[in-house]
């Protein structure tokens, strides 16, 4: 049981920046509720709410590099322990949330 979640890495501001500007095969997911994500999201995130996540597995292909965040780290946590349930393996999630990161954030 251990092992399963260290499929789940908790990455500072610092390196979930540097960890998307790396992976080409990334799916940056934001799991805050849709009116919380038109606030401010980090650009080139997916708005799939956690309260929706089980149902929308589908969109979320097995083979790429999931990254995860939410407004202060705890749903982003969750996020990625049921995704690992369901047998992703390429998680890491933003520790601090959108509070913690440093760069610029899209507006809709």
């Amino acid at each position: 049981m251990g092992k399963r979640s260290e499929s789940v890495r908790t990455l500072k501001s610092t390196e979930f920046r540097s960890e998307m500007g790396q992976s080409n095969n990334k799916l940056l997911i934001d799991v805050r509720e849709p009116d919380e994500y038109k606030s401010g999201f980090i650009p080139g995130a997916k708005n799939i709410p956690l309260s929706q996540l089980e149902k929308r597995l589908g969109e979320i292909p097995k083979d790429r590099d999931v990254l995860l965040y939410c407004r202060s780290g705890m749903r982003s946590k969750s996020a990625a322990r049921i995704l690992s349930k369901h047998g992703y393996t390429r998680l890491a999630h933003l520790q601090g949330g959108v509070s913690s990161w440093e760069g610029k954030l899209g507006r809709r």
